[in-house]
């Protein structure tokens, strides 16, 4: 939409700084700690009205641009519905038109889950830059790649210099070193231009350990009835809470013109209202017009999210963690819950999760439920993400691992990205980065030495680490160490593996048979450790062989009925440059195809 809105009761109703049709800026607060409050503009100090209902507000002839903050009882407090917060999340607000952009691509209207094959940035290690703007530079390659929707990691403002995101506290906000809001909708507007989609992760579940102003306004934004693992739980139940949250995520979808929000650990999105807060948004979200989706980041595998909550995907930690057993043999930690190798692998294709009501030693309890209502784009499958390559003592990825083969690597790629899933790629993965990707932040004082101390501690029953490799997330130079290096991506190995993510993206989009999107047409087994995918539709057969073992296979030892090989060998084969064969070596993949 372009320039200034109509005033509605919806407008009028905002707490904040907001900008008016006429001219002139109003201030919106409610706090049920201060008896007065006050706003500070450009320097200069104006008492705010009390209404009824514990408001305060007050109309000034001020634009955009303008700096404010506002003052409890004469103690200044950041804004925690700010719209842009230069200078960090301590200081001034800049008032702001969120409404007023210059759209180009007004008739994109979003993409169906089932076309979605998601890319996971963050934007500040992604380009040497790290801003909104070098990111849109690099918007062609990923058209090119074969992705067709980018998530980006969380960017509502937190602390620091740098960090993953998962500490915002202005969830109004967008991060100041990436950009300026301006920035931010012309690199979404030029993604669109484009045909790629672009989904935003946010955080509803917690705020941040620093610069979170709620409670100085209003204790009664939290709660003692949940717990949070990372400090006070949200209080959903509470009606500006509510409205904090359902709020954001408009903005999001309308303003910004995202098309989708990936939701943090709904798991710790504890609500006890009658319409609980998860598919209140999910009608919030589906009720603006166009294709705009909600995807859960939820290891309890609970059908209902989307057949009740109507939630449109979640995120599946099983394929992942059942992928990883099989490369690595890892069974530190939630690894040993899963076998790993070809008949697991088969399990979780058929099933779709693997915990379906079975005992979870984590939490001494049952976890999940059957899947069986659900369809395949339902499933967000990926081998890799910020969490699974970050949550590593050095931030590893798997193939940087020595115990796991380029064959290996590539074997795991050709799986996710021929199953009917929706499949999300972690930046550089689909030319097998160099670049690690640990966590990290940039805290002050106490907190940051805590934060420094508490990774240590984290890693120290790790047989497989050393105090010494442990990163110290409070180092800039961990941060610079996940920076991808693009120069690499057309070199040795890094070009062979993103020869075939480009040609394996290219089939999904193209072939007949791999681009429809039902659990019906897909079946799996194993024979020995070799894994088949078998998608069988009215336009062909498919069938995806992956020898999981440290040992050549003979194909005729499978007892498969083997379709007969019709698909260029050069886009379905990434082995040893052999154009026929007769066998499977360790970690090899192929994917063979016949008419129907």
């Amino acid at each position: 939409m372009n320039g200034q809105l109509p005033e509605t009761a919806a407008h009028a109703s905002r707490l904040g700084a907001h900008p008016l049709p006429g001219g002139g800026t109003r201030f919106r607060v409610w706090t049920t700690t201060a008896k007065q409050v006050e706003v500070r503009v450009d320097g200069q100090i104006y008492p705010m009205q009390a209404l009824d209902g514990q408001y305060f507000e007050t109309e000034l002839p001020v634009g955009v641009g303008s700096r404010y903050i506002f003052l409890l009882d004469g103690v200044p407090r950041p804004d925690p519905y700010a719209q842009f917060l230069p200078d960090g999340v301590h200081g001034e607000a800049e008032v702001v038109n969120v409404e007023e952009h210059e759209w180009v691509n007004t008739n994109w209207r979003g993409l169906k889950l089932e076309d979605c094959v998601f890319y996971e940035l963050h934007v500040g290690t992604f380009t040497p830059e790290g801003t909104y703007r070098a990111a849109q530079e690099r918007l062609p390659y990923l058209a090119e790649l074969g992705v067709t929707a980018i998530e980006l990691m969380p960017i509502a403002a937190f602390p620091g210099e740098r960090g993953w995101g998962y500490d915002g506290v202005a969830l109004y906000s967008p991060y100041a070193p990436y950009g300026r809001p301006e920035d931010l909708k012309t690199f979404i507007d030029a993604a669109h231009g484009l045909g790629l989609a672009v989904i935003l992760d946010v955080v509803y579940n917690h705020f941040g350990p620093d610069g979170a102003y709620l409670a100085a306004y209003a204790p009664t934004y939290f709660t003692e009835r949940f717990s949070s693992p990372w400090g006070a739980g949200l209080d959903y139940a509470e009606a500006h809470m509510r409205r904090y949250i359902t709020g954001n995520a408009r903005m999001w979808l309308r303003d910004y013109h995202f098309d989708g929000l990936r939701l943090d650990a709904t798991q710790a999105m504890q609500d006890d209202s009658e319409v609980h807060i998860l598919q209140e948004l999910a009608q919030e979200v589906h009720k603006l017009g166009g294709t705009h989706l909600l995807l859960a980041e939820d290891y309890r595998n609970l059908p209902e999210l989307v057949t009740d909550y109507h939630l449109d995907g979640i995120w599946v930690d099983d394929f992942h963690h059942e992928v990883r057993v099989t490369l690595t043999g890892d069974q530190d930690g939630y690894y040993s819950a899963y076998r790993g190798g070809a008949a697991a692998l088969a399990n979780v294709i058929n099933r779709g999760w693997v915990y379906e009501g079975q005992y979870w030693a984590e939490e001494n309890k049952p976890r999940g439920k059957k899947a069986d209502a659900l369809d395949a784009p339902n499933f967000v499958y990926f081998i890799q993400n910020h969490d699974q390559v970050g949550n590593r003592a050095i931030g590893d990825r798997v193939h940087h691992l020595d115990r796991v083969s380029d064959a290996a690597f590539r074997g795991a790629s050709m799986l996710l990205l021929t199953l009917p899933m929706t499949p999300l790629l972690f930046q550089g993965q689909e030319w097998a980065s160099s670049a690690p990707f640990p966590f990290f932040s940039d805290h002050h004082g106490e907190l940051g030495a805590a934060v420094s101390e508490g990774r240590k501690r984290e890693f120290g029953t790790f047989e497989s680490f050393s105090s010494q490799e442990i990163l110290d997330p409070q180092a800039e130079d961990t941060y610079l160490k996940a920076k991808l290096n693009w120069h690499e991506a057309e070199e040795g190995e890094h070009a062979r593996t993103l020869a075939l993510s480009r040609d394996l993206l290219w089939l999904r989009r193209e072939d007949p048979v791999l681009r429809q999107r039902s659990r019906r047409n897909v079946g799996a087994g194993h024979a020995g450790d070799v894994v088949w995918v078998r998608h069988h539709t009215d336009a062909g057969e498919r069938l995806l062989l992956w020898n999981t073992g440290r040992e050549e296979v003979e194909l005729a030892t499978l007892n498969l009925n083997l379709p007969d090989l019709n698909l260029p060998a050069e886009v379905i084969r990434h082995s040893e440059g052999r154009s026929k064969f007769a066998a499977l070596l360790p970690g090899e993949a192929v994917l063979l195809g016949g008419p129907a």
